[in-house]
């Protein structure tokens, strides 16, 4: 086959051409140490790094999340630090109180302490974030959530909370609802409350008592009647009398799976009531102390009686603030075991990013030799070639 000159040519300058765009682009390569540089290069790579990329930024952000987290919930536990120390401060107080040596000016000194701690648990629960947002009030974060009409304390917020992503697959609430930390608690023992009547003259009082058979509880308003000192009977809300016997002072008065002791000395016509459990809240809790210590008419019974109601309800708030601030706790375990994974995660698609569009120096400089020496060949090549002509074979 001829090969013309222009051909020839051509070729060969197109070849040369060629290498020294291999050699521009991998001296540009070793200068920016990127192999990747645009799509063209190695769309399959480019498309795997693109998509690593997403990833990373991803995980980012949600590290970025956690640590928004970890701020709003250590906040959540200094809160519920502060409304624990109230509580518990109110419920030694109500022991001190309940001491019927106590005169009316040691009593007053009590509620004015008591008062004070309301105000500190109000505070609490209306504790803001850095941004002035309420961290109990839900998502209605702008108001405050707990608001106080004379002694009584209501809840305004919602129960909504909002939930964060902090993995690829796990969320956690950034708070909780007021509602569920300092409301809503089951007063009594939970189950059922106790009381003694208004009109009662003895000295006797009851406690908050116990269930001691669930499956054989009867919810029920129960009146547990003194026809003597030494007699009762307890009825049911009909009137039916569901168990009876001789009273001895703190043995225990059982029925329907129910336990509660009464100690003192009745008189014949006291009567203590047995009701099924409500609701309440912390607040509830401290102002019924700071009523039954007021009050100038409670007999000390009565007074006892009532003082092992809120105590009871105290008890129960400290055991709810004590659940709560376990499943803060656990969140922030979860948020920080998140962000140790997620660095984990970031190494990997950073190395395999890496691997994708870095420079490895020593083969791009090998490479860059090559072609060089290629590039160099090739130019000799063509200038020993062009000199050749069918004159220098006809002398």
């Amino acid at each position: 086959m001829t090969i013309s000159t222009l051909t020839f040519q051509t070729n060969a300058l197109a070849q040369m051409e060629a290498l020294e765009t291999a050699m521009s682009q991998t001296q540009s390569q070793l200068s920016t140490g990127k192999k990747l540089q645009r799509a063209s290069d190695n769309p399959a790579a480019m498309a795997q790094v693109n998509a690593l990329n997403a990833q990373l930024s991803a995980s980012q952000q949600q590290v970025s999340n956690g640590n928004a987290v970890t701020s709003l919930l250590q906040l959540e536990q200094n809160a519920l630090n502060n409304a624990t120390t109230a509580l518990q401060s109110a419920r030694d107080l109500a022991v001190e109180a309940n001491n019927s040596d106590l005169n009316t000016t040691e009593r007053q000194g009590i509620v004015a302490q008591l008062q004070q701690l309301q105000q500190s648990l109000l505070a609490a629960a209306n504790s803001r974030d850095a941004g002035g947002n309420y961290l109990f009030g839900g998502t209605a974060s702008t108001a405050p959530p707990f608001v106080q009409g004379g002694g009584a304390v209501s809840y305004v917020g919602n129960d909504q909370v909002n939930q964060v992503q902090i993995g690829p697959d796990q969320s956690v609430s950034v708070g909780d609802a007021g509602s569920s930390v300092f409301m809503n608690l089951p007063t009594g023992n939970g189950t059922f409350t106790t009381a003694a009547a208004a009109g009662n003259t003895g000295s006797a009082s009851i406690d908050p008592g116990t269930v001691t058979n669930q499956a054989a509880w009867v919810p029920d308003t129960y009146t547990v009647a003194f026809t003597s000192p030494t007699q009762y009977q307890v009825t049911n809300g009909a009137g039916a009398v569901v168990t009876a016997g001789n009273y001895v002072s703190g043995d225990a008065i059982t029925f329907n799976g129910a336990q509660v002791t009464v100690s003192g000395t009745p008189a014949a016509g006291d009567r203590f009531t047995v009701a099924p459990a409500g609701s309440g809240s912390v607040f509830s809790a401290i102002n019924s102390l700071i009523t039954t210590l007021s009050s100038t008419t409670l007999s000390s019974s009565q007074v006892a009686t009532q003082l092992g109601g809120a105590l009871q309800q105290i008890d129960t708030g400290l055991n709810n603030l004590g659940n709560v601030q376990a499943g803060v706790g656990g969140r922030l375990n979860a948020v920080t075991a998140a962000a140790t994974s997620a660095q984990t995660t970031q190494t990997n698609i950073q190395t395999s990013v890496s691997h994708l569009s870095d420079v490895d120096y020593a083969a791009a400089v090998t490479q860059l030799s090559g072609q060089e020496l290629a590039l160099q060949a090739a130019q000799e090549s063509y200038a020993s070639m062009a000199k050749l002509s069918l004159f220098n074979y006809l002398s």
